[in-house]
């Protein structure tokens, strides 16, 4: 499984991407996001599904990148070329991999701004090749393994949030996710793109580097809790008839 994320606030995007690669009980690492600079052109992609395809897909994808670095002036024409070589890549070989038992599956994000861009995106491309983009309402996106992240994100982050506030939290729902999920884990890869000067940083971080972190959300978790009222339990755990009368109602 694979634990991807993007988030758009106003101030720019943040991606998270796992390394991870479970098959059987064997455990690997591989990168699963790739970014792509050129001046004020900046792009990233991470995707989560079978690694045959996004490995192909991504081939040919930058096969077409060589030719001109980013020759694309906007976003959607960037999602748009992904999806074209997805669609490639399910004609050579959804069928192939329908007679073996696999489904043809691969999601990816997409985030960045190029030259012609009036302010930064982020899209969700689905195996089929078609897109939504990530706007305002919801401002991030998860694939793979989303069920155990997503709550926070959801309670949390809006556009308006800082770039430091959503890493912070995204960080907080990949390590909610790595407790919960064998599959995930470190280390991860970190993307920001920053409107104030149009930069893409990329870094990888190790589970020693994050520790910390780690500990203190786990802490800070349990203080909270302690800290909700919890007169509704005294009265529940005082009124010995409580079950029976509700039951009765």
């Amino acid at each position: 499984m694979t634990y991807c994320l993007g988030i758009k606030v106003k101030e720019g995007l943040v991606a998270i991407a796992d390394t991870r690669i479970t098959s059987g009980t064997e455990t690997t690492t591989a990168k699963k996001i790739s970014i792509h600079k050129n001046g004020k052109n900046n792009l990233f992609l991470m995707t989560s599904g079978l690694r045959s395809i996004r490995d192909k897909a991504v081939t040919y994808f930058e096969e077409l990148l060589e030719v001109d670095d980013i020759p694309y002036n906007k976003m959607y024409k960037v999602v748009n070329a992904f999806g074209s070589q997805l669609r490639r890549v399910s004609h050579e070989d959804r069928e192939a991999l329908n007679d073996s038992g696999l489904f043809f599956n691969l999601f990816t994000i997409v985030g960045g701004k190029l030259e012609n861009d009036k302010e930064h995106k982020l899209f969700l491309l689905y195996p089929e090749g078609n897109w939504i983009e990530i706007g305002d309402a919801t401002p991030f996106c998860i694939i793979g393994n989303s069920g155990y992240g997503k709550p926070i994100l959801a309670r949390t982050v809006t556009a308006d949030s800082s770039i430091k506030f959503a890493l912070k939290t995204g960080f907080l729902s990949f390590d909610s996710t790595r407790v919960s999920a064998n599959d995930v884990g470190y280390p991860i890869d970190v993307a920001i793109f920053k409107v104030e000067d149009g930069t893409l940083i990329e870094k990888r971080f190790q589970e020693d580097e994050l520790k910390e972190i780690s500990y203190a959300w786990g802490a800070k978790i349990k203080e909270a809790i302690l800290e909700i009222p919890d007169f509704w339990i005294d009265e529940m755990m005082n009124d010995p008839d409580s079950t029976f009368t509700n039951l009765q109602q």
